[in-house]
């Protein structure tokens, strides 16, 4: 459907019209680069008959990353989660880690799973990433280490979290799951902390379908990690440390190895995105775009905006439902807060009090569609279609309040002329 054919409310789907795009757009759908390239590659881990194991691809990719990130040594891991795991393990960390609540659920329930205690700190509303000036009063005699987490790709304040980490004689690492390719002060993420965590799980912008890495520059810290993520092999009948199956498969590399290649036309694009979106709506009411340090690397991959409710008539959660109609699949990142999730619900009943940044910031924030998955017209349509409804926000919040029932219960060709029927 053509955009200039949505006239009125009762064209957008959510009331009844068609949607606006044919098909699903996804915040973080795969990037697919050179089939063809990849396919050749597999045919050659067929051909050298080791599919796992520390493979041909799994030593080339991790070799290129060290390069690429400028760190003394990139383990790659089984995924980012396994990641955190056997860091937290390689630290020998006990009793509690600070954490921000504000991140994906796998950077906390790492820490709870090996049976240490998060202890979650709010955000600064300015960065959305852990906010050092409270981080100090949360030690305790229990704390063993600080957690941060580089969100969005912009990193988190790392020289203030080291010296505050570094006087209380405790460790400090980074989740970096949205931070490849990103730097912080002209020095690549990667390179921080005692070791930091990647994902490369099929929704970053490079992926190996499933798998991770971690960097360090630490090198007893890096031969902990390799014998820990290979069950503690040292030779091969040797076992010298406890261990677990950590590692990554050579397909995965090779898909990896195929982006990696193309890594520049993907950074392009992102950029190319990010630009086309600001243009369009950085200046929209009740829109604040996340912008990025153009003095920094940074893979552009989040399109992040708070939607204020002071300037904005419609809610951030009203705005995703109108354009999950529509087939833009938007995100509330990272909502409503690992602190609001089980098990850690029932076992900080009281976290919101201490959080009062977060709770806001995750009840403003919408990730919209990025990567290959997107163009500059599909980007026009989503951002013409946003300016509609912005501009018609008042009567489509009092027909979507006066009409929850019927938005909930009804097929979509049944709903526009029963709402029309009804008002």
């Amino acid at each position: 459907m053509n955009l200039q054919m949505k006239k009125n409310i009762y064209d957008l789907a959510i009331f009844g019209g068609e949607p606006e795009f044919d098909q699903k757009l996804y915040v973080g759908q795969p990037n697919i680069s050179n089939r063809s390239s990849f396919i050749a590659n597999v045919e050659d881990i067929l051909d050298r008959k080791v599919l796992t194991n520390q493979g041909h691809f799994v030593q080339q990719l991790e070799e290129q990353l060290r390069e690429l990130l400028g760190v003394k040594h990139c383990i790659l891991i089984s995924n980012g989660t396994t990641g955190l795991e056997i860091a937290i393990r390689a630290l020998e960390l006990q009793g509690e880690v600070i954490v921000p609540s504000h991140t994906f659920i796998a950077t906390v329930h790492a820490i709870l799973w090996l049976g240490l205690k998060p202890v979650f700190c709010d955000i600064n509303h300015d960065t959305h990433n852990i906010n050092p000036k409270l981080i100090s009063k949360l030690i305790s005699p229990q704390t063993s280490a600080i957690l941060g987490v580089h969100l969005w790709g912009r990193a988190c304040e790392i020289d203030e979290i080291t010296n505050i980490a570094q006087r209380a004689g405790i460790r400090v690492f980074f989740d970096a799951a949205h931070a490849f390719h990103c730097s912080h002060k002209g020095r690549m993420i990667g390179n921080f902390g005692d070791l930091e965590v990647f994902s490369f799980h099929a929704t970053k912008f490079f992926n190996t379908l499933e798998g991770g890495a971690i960097t360090t520059n630490n090198d007893e810290l890096a031969n902990k990690i390799r014998l820990m993520k290979n069950f503690g092999f040292i030779d091969y009948d040797r076992v010298v440390s406890l261990g677990i199956n950590g590692k990554l498969n050579e397909i995965s590399a090779a898909f990896g190895m195929t982006l990696l290649d193309d890594l520049e036309n993907i950074l392009s694009t992102n950029f190319e995105n990010y630009r086309h979106y600001e243009q369009h709506l950085a200046n929209l009411p009740g829109f604040k775009m996340v912008k990025y340090d153009q003095r920094e690397k940074c893979n552009y991959q989040y399109i992040v905006f708070e939607i204020d409710e002071h300037d904005s008539p419609l809610s951030r959660d009203q705005i995703v439902e109108i354009l999950w109609a529509e087939n833009i699949l938007a995100r509330r990142y990272f909502f409503p807060g690992c602190h609001r999730m089980q098990p850690y619900r029932s076992l900080y009943t009281d976290a919101s009090l201490s959080l009062p940044i977060t709770e806001q910031v995750v009840s403003r924030t919408i990730s919209l569609p990025n990567g290959f998955a997107v163009n500059s017209d599909s980007i026009d349509r989503m951002s013409q279609l946003i300016t509609f409804i912005c501009s018609r926000a008042d009567q489509i919040d009092a027909l979507m309040s006066t009409n929850k029932e019927i938005l909930k219960s009804k097929p979509q060709k049944l709903r526009r002329h029963m709402i029309e029927r009804k008002t």
